[in-house]
């Protein structure tokens, strides 16, 4: 209990102190190298403040959570029972306490059992164990959630909800991944403070913004802000609703978070699937797919509950300002201090091709952060378009199982869907309208097409996405390029 608890007093210290450059970058960039000092650091101390009296724990588990927080001689002895038992079943267990051991020799050690019951020779490269396990495609050890449960119970209390025995699972647990923060260690923006545009002096027109409108509410959320944060939740319209930002897969999804009467409190778990942000909700702890939106570990899989998605489109400061004056947006007044420049956050991880963290199959069609304009139909599964493509293609005909689709770009980039009806669309006219081949001219807002004689065509929620998140989400997606 007491390493429990001073682990956990340790990392809310440590997160309430990020207020210099380089613990920022800790808590907020998710450096790889950075999150393995915070993990040696965060597990020291739970070893100093481990006592004798702790819950009572099944004996694989109590095996290697030993190899972990035990003393010396506790350590050996624990090695060698489990080289001794030694089970194909343990290699995730094995990887996932080396990755988070405080010291190389305890990490040589559960190393050397890798190689020898794999035969692989991969060293200290985390990455290409970690792939290696998801490969294998192996049942899971029985224990298995029960661990889980109790090695990231270790860093923070709340993450021992997530996983065990009474918590349903669809989606594999080998690949959930601790993404270097605690619950909400990247903070969200519950009900930010908006302003004006006239009084948004600090963002300049060339700015990226998330933009939205909801009965007749429209709101832009800048991305130098958002990246710091992944999430807003808010009441938008009259819904309540949230905007959730994984920066590692560059997708911006909006969901509005009423389902059957229950609003679900969300926010960020941190762990990944796939390199994508899982959220959680407060009520039952249950984890999320960000790109999915339905509950995926916990009491509320399976119970028929999807978010409905509403539309946001990536676009610019300027353009956005120009389409809709009476727009809102975040104030640079969040209650958090983040250097709020236009490119900060994420600055490395952005620069180059590299991921943080690997995806089981990643596709060589494009590169991992080529951006990707992502529409899911149920009917039809998902469809990936080159956000290239779509620049020198401004207004794109396809078809996605039953339904019709125009996508259309406008000069700053931003791509827009909508429910075309078979109806042909030749050109753009401006900003504000599309001229169909039938010479009819059509008015195009956030929600919808419409016309002179009252007909619409309704928008259809999709968003901007890295290609590798997108396609590690959607594997079996249709890329258009």
């Amino acid at each position: 209990m007491l390493a429990t608890l001073g682990a956990y007093i340790f990392v809310c210290i440590f997160t309430l102190a990020a207020t210099t450059q380089q613990l920022r970058v800790l808590l907020s960039t998710q450096n790889a190298v950075l999150q393995h000092l915070f993990a040696t650091v965060l597990l020291a101390l739970i070893s100093v403040t481990s006592v004798a009296q702790t819950p009572a724990r099944k004996p694989v588990t109590d095996m290697f959570l030993s190899v972990l927080t035990g003393e010396p001689n506790e350590q050996l002895n624990a090695l060698a029972r489990i080289e001794k038992q030694w089970q194909p079943e343990f290699a995730p267990m094995t990887f996932e306490t080396m990755a988070l051991m405080r010291n190389r020799v305890g990490q040589g050690k559960l190393l050397e059992l890798l190689r020898s019951h794999s035969g692989e020779q991969y060293g200290f490269d985390l990455r290409a164990w970690m792939q290696w396990i998801w490969r294998q495609d192996l049942p899971l050890h029985p224990e298995y959630p029960e661990f889980k449960s109790a090695l990231y119970g270790l860093i923070d209390p709340r993450f021992k909800g997530y996983f065990g025995h009474d918590r349903v699972a669809n989606i594999r647990l080998a690949e959930v991944v601790w993404g270097g923060v605690v619950q909400d260690g990247i903070p969200p923006l519950r009900r930010p403070e908006m302003i004006p545009a006239s009084a948004a002096e600090y963002l300049a027109d060339s700015d990226v913004v998330f933009g939205l409108e909801l009965n007749g509410d429209a709101r832009a959320y800048p991305k130098r802000i958002l990246a710091w944060h992944e999430m807003f939740v808010d009441t938008v319209g009259g819904d309540a609703v949230a905007g959730v930002y994984c920066t590692l897969c560059g997708a911006m999804i909006g969901y509005y978070t009423n389902h059957a009467g229950v609003t679900h409190a969300l926010g960020t778990s941190g762990f990944l699937y796939r390199s994508n942000k899982l959220m959680y909700d407060k009520a039952t702890q249950s984890l999320w797919s960000t790109m999915r939106g339905v509950p995926v570990i916990g009491p509320l899989v399976d119970q028929g509950i999807e978010l409905k998605r509403f539309a946001v489109v990536t676009s610019t400061w300027g353009e956005w300002r120009q389409r809709h004056p009476q727009t809102q947006v975040l104030s640079i007044e969040s209650g958090h201090k983040r250097d709020y420049a236009e490119g900060a956050a994420y600055r490395n991880y952005f620069a180059t091709d590299e991921l943080m963290f690997p995806v089981p199959q990643p596709d060589a069609r494009l590169q991992n952060k080529a951006e990707v304009f992502g529409v899911l139909l149920h009917d039809a599964g998902a469809v990936a378009m080159s956000a290239e493509f779509l620049a020198r293609h401004p207004v794109y005909h396809d078809r996605i199982g039953t339904t019709s689709v125009v996508v259309l770009t406008d000069k700053s980039g931003a791509n827009r869907a909508y429910a075309s009806a078979d109806i042909v669309f030749s050109s753009i006219d401006s900003d504000a309208s599309v001229i169909a081949k039938d010479g009819s001219r059509w008015l195009q807002a956030e929600d919808a097409l419409s016309n002179e004689d009252g007909r619409k065509l309704a928008r259809i929620p999709a968003h901007r996405a890295f290609w590798f998140g997108w396609h590690a989400a959607f594997p079996n997606t249709r890329l258009v390029q």
